[in-house]
């Protein structure tokens, strides 16, 4: 027996994610100087951290010996004054919101369960339904992407465990309407997992509903407006009944200590928070406006631009020689071949790739 045959089958079937490119790798393939290197593939926050938050990291250094509060009481009680909403409906998670759909998967799947998966979208719910037993029905999107409600009630089987949804959806930047939301609640007995990390960019959120409907879950990330992606923190809303039973399947102490005080820090800077979305918003404008190629609408922290006829890779690799890093959605299940993800930069970053997209 080889070594390889020591892992599942089923998981060794499983595709890699694939992250975006990192400035180091990019500097190496093609002799660039690192700092003249822009990084708009991985949606994070141009802004980089809250001041706040880093000077939480500092006074914290020393004390990173010690264990964390095994539920992150002090982060749980902050999130609970900032969304409006129990403690006891708030979870907080590491890392990131993966680590939320990690033991939802756990807690939730047997196998030969299914879960539903709407394409193209973020590929980490595939991933984590696979990898603890069940299988994933996916349903094409309809024009501009938007939720193909009828489908998806069609694709639900006695078998069917969770829907996904991610809102605004990732590459595409589109909100879910809350009244499809509420269809699929209504008529599904499952759970409905909507993925809200880069809601704050956005004008609508459904976390409300998480006290109207006991079988949704909403999953938010301290990656993207709170520029915490480095900390890998996340956090999830969901009925008091399931944190219940979701705690006792959590790994111990999950958040680290200064991700736990960063991110306290972070929800208290309303300052920095509100000057990450006014970047997000005036720069996805100036991207729709000014990339020379077809821009979807979106209410995300990134643009989706369509460079039909032409193909992504041939346009990502022509920007990454001129030391522009976009993502190349061809690892995006459903996208096909001429989509690319752009993240809202700084001004002068945003000018930059808007030239270099003129220029390919």
């Amino acid at each position: 027996m080889s070594r390889l045959e020591l892992i599942d089958e089923d998981i060794r079937n499983i595709p890699e994610y694939v992250p975006g490119k990192s400035i180091e790798d990019t500097a190496r393939k093609y002799g660039l100087d690192p700092s003249s290197i822009i990084k708009l593939g991985s949606n994070e926050n141009a802004l980089g951290p809250s001041r706040k938050a880093v000077q939480a990291i500092v006074d914290n250094a020393d004390k990173v010996h010690l264990y964390p509060s095994a539920d992150a009481g002090e982060l749980v009680d902050a999130l609970s004054m900032y969304l409006d909403i129990p403690a006891s409906n708030i979870c907080a998670t590491g890392p990131g919101m993966d680590g939320l759909l990690d033991n939802l998967m756990r807690l939730i799947i047997q196998e030969g369960d299914e879960v539903i998966v709407p394409i193209p979208t973020f590929s980490y719910y595939e991933i984590a339904a696979r990898a603890n037993g069940a299988s994933v029905k996916y349903v094409e999107r309809k024009e501009s992407f938007r939720v193909d409600t009828e489908a998806i009630q069609k694709a639900v089987s006695s078998r069917t465990k969770v829907i996904f949804l991610c809102s605004p959806n990732n590459p595409s930047g589109d909100l879910v309407p809350e009244p499809d939301i509420r269809m699929l609640l209504e008529s599904f007995p499952g759970l409905v997992f909507v993925d809200e990390a880069y809601v704050e960019f956005a004008e609508h959120s459904v976390t409300n509903l998480v006290m109207e409907y006991d079988n949704l879950i909403v999953g938010r990330t301290f990656s993207k407006i709170f520029g915490l992606a480095g900390l890998r923190l996340g956090y999830g809303i969901m009925p008091s009944w399931l944190k219940k039973e979701y705690m006792k399947t959590a790994t111990p102490f999950n958040v680290s200590l200064l991700a736990l005080k960063a991110g306290v820090a972070s929800i208290s800077d309303k300052a920095h928070i509100e000057k990450s979305i006014a970047m997000a918003k005036e720069g996805r404008k100036y991207l729709q406006e000014r990339i020379p190629f077809k821009v979807y609408d979106s209410m995300a922290n990134f643009v989706l631009v369509d460079v039909s006829p032409r193909s992504a890779s041939d346009v990502c690799e022509t920007l990454l020689k001129k030391g522009v890093i976009v993502r190349d959605c061809r690892s995006f299940r459903g996208a096909g071949n001429s989509l690319i993800r752009v993240t809202v930069g700084t001004r002068e970053q945003n000018v930059r790739v808007v030239e270099a997209f003129r220029s390919t």
